[in-house]
């Protein structure tokens, strides 16, 4: 007759299986952690791939034929004559002077405040016209305000812009020593 017999079956060993669990997220963790350093070292790379720069002034996005059609932001200092508002398709058109974006520069100038004025009144410096579609006339767009702009260069050389920011230091100068007075 046959002997029928029955055998425990072997348990794995349960260190051994927590060992393997342990090690399987030490992987994961590891895999991960990579992943993050070098997804923030491309954000980082990227970042400054062009130095740093937040924009670009008129000079360089005039000099470089590569930037035509490309989404730029660009600095320079408003000329006033040049502003032109249509209320009723809320598009507006000004020119703007290039500006040194160099601080050392900016600084021999005597500030911001002076450095706009003088782009604006230097007849030699690089110009280029911003035309802004479907937006309202913003009230800080004057004369030697600092426009950055975000947009596309036309081959018309014509500056399509998107977005409009608009610094305009010599309108709060006046109110520094009154707000410290205070």
């Amino acid at each position: 007759m046959a002997e029928i017999s029955w055998e425990k079956p072997n348990k794995p060993n349960t260190q051994s299986r927590v060992a393997d669990i342990a090690n399987g997220n030490r992987l994961k963790f590891v895999v991960v952690s990579v992943v993050l350093i070098g997804v923030v070292a491309f954000l980082l790379i990227s970042g400054t791939a062009n130095g740093g720069r937040y924009f670009i002034p008129v000079n360089t996005l005039l000099g470089r034929a590569d930037l035509r059609g490309q989404s730029v932001k660009v600095t320079g200092a408003v000329i006033g004559s040049s502003i032109k508002n249509d209320p009723n398709t809320h598009t507006f058109s000004f020119t703007i002077a290039n500006l040194n974006d160099d601080g050392d520069a900016l600084q021999k100038a005597g500030g911001l405040a002076n450095a706009l004025h003088l782009a604006v009144l230097d007849t030699s410096a690089q110009r280029v016209q911003v035309v802004v579609l479907n937006q309202p006339l913003p009230d800080l767009l004057q004369n030697e305000a600092q426009a950055i702009i975000s947009g596309q260069l036309g081959a018309d050389g014509i500056f399509h812009a998107d977005e409009v920011l608009l610094k305009c230091p010599s309108r709060y100068q006046s109110d520094l020593p009154k707000q410290s007075a205070s």
